[in-house]
């Protein structure tokens, strides 16, 4: 067991954070596919919708679980580029629409500039380097777009004193009898500033 981890723990930390960031999407990902495909053989079969409305309702269905995936998932900590969530919402939207163009645009290009019509060839360009391709394009998009690369303000419940309050000069210091200020602060026989120079001032009067 500490033998295969050793390589993992060996990666630099920038690199760790990023596979474990493309693992994230990748998993999210499969179950925004699952959706979309779910929803489109159901609207399609048990419900008779026609096909381009049935795919256009599906392909949100599968956005929406993508978006809550990510937004629960590798970028939870995350800053957001864009205010507002259905804002967000839309450019991630449409950053999904510029990945499943680059799929068809892959799967276009295969069919009419060169000339591949095949049901093989339609798998490679489509399902294989289209898919490749158009999931980099979503993830680039996804983390640089919809959300930063950087992690979101932490709150505190606390609340910490201003730089020029009182209770944050040197004189908050407490001596040991509870005395604030550097009245209070103990001598060297352990009283404090205060009362030695009242005694002080009591024995020079005597």
């Amino acid at each position: 067991m500490r033998a295969r981890s050793a390589p993992v723990s060996r990666m630099p930390p920038r690199l760790r954070a990023f596979c474990a960031e493309l693992a994230g999407f990748a998993a999210v990902g499969v179950f925004a596919f699952l959706a979309d495909l779910g929803g489109f053989l159901w609207l399609r079969g048990p419900v008779g919708m026609d096909p381009m409305y049935a795919k256009a309702l599906s392909f949100v269905a599968g956005v929406a679980v993508a978006y809550t995936g990510n937004a629960l998932g590798p970028y939870r900590l995350r800053g957001r580029r864009v205010a507002g969530g259905w804002r967000r919402f839309g450019v991630f939207v449409l950053v999904n629409a510029a990945g499943g163009a680059v799929q068809l645009g892959c799967l276009g290009v295969s069919r009419q500039l060169l000339g591949l019509t095949s049901a093989l060839a339609d798998v490679v360009s489509g399902a294989g380097v289209g898919l490749v391709l158009g999931t980099a394009v979503r993830f680039w998009g996804t983390r640089t777009l919809v959300f930063s690369g950087t992690r979101g303000p932490v709150r505190t419940t606390g609340r910490t004193p201003a730089a020029g309050s009182p209770a944050s000069g040197p004189s908050a210091a407490l001596g040991p009898d509870g005395a604030s200020g550097p009245d209070g602060a103990p001598g060297p026989d352990g009283a404090p500033a205060r009362e030695r120079s009242r005694v002080d001032g009591g024995a020079g009067a005597g």
